[in-house]
């Protein structure tokens, strides 16, 4: 069976490739966690937040907006003493105004699926897999339409590995066995 190569030699990133990266997410929730976890990433390989998916889920409540929206200074504090995530205070803090800038949209009526998806024509976007760029202009756009909502830990390289995580775009390799079945 033949994968991209990032995922290769590794049990749990060969189980995210082969179960999870590029199958497109259509729960604005999830689509909204997700994008938690690759802000995390920001400076690190995506090996070292997967290994830390299940911390951050029990330190994020669930990733439950709601909740993650109403963490105070003593949270912040309490979560840079938790072994299970990255340790970062800006990341930690973008976490939390994140919920909030997501609760906001959620509270005008905009819904952040049909947000991100809009940004692709509601189609995943199939690239050739072969020169894989690190950011577009596409992925420079959401950035900026979701830094004008108040979100952080959102720039352009970041949201494109989101693109790529979440299905709005594909980049598996040409000859990868995911690649047509993510389409």
């Amino acid at each position: 069976m033949i994968r991209c190569t990032w995922a290769e030699g590794d049990a749990l990133m060969s189980a995210y490739h082969d179960a999870e990266w590029g199958v497109p997410v259509r729960d604005g929730r999830m689509l909204w966690e997700m994008l938690q976890l690759e802000g995390a990433q920001a400076g690190l390989s995506w090996r070292t937040v997967l290994y830390r998916r299940e911390g951050y889920r029990a330190a994020f409540c669930g990733f439950d907006p709601e909740a993650v929206a109403r963490f105070t200074p003593d949270d912040v504090t309490r979560l840079m003493g938790d072994p299970g995530i990255i340790r970062a205070r800006a990341k930690i803090e973008a976490v939390i105004g994140n919920a909030k800038a997501y609760l906001s949209m959620q509270d005008s009526g905009e819904d952040f699926a049909a947000f991100a998806w809009s940004f692709v024509g509601d189609e995943t976007i199939s690239n050739d897999g072969l020169s894989v760029p690190s950011s577009t202009p596409l992925s420079a756009d959401i950035s900026k339409a979701l830094k004008k909502r108040g979100f952080k830990f959102v720039g352009p390289v970041i949201v494109y590995a989101w693109m790529q995580a979440v299905g709005m775009v594909n980049d598996h390799a040409p000859d990868c066995f995911r690649r047509n079945a993510v389409e």
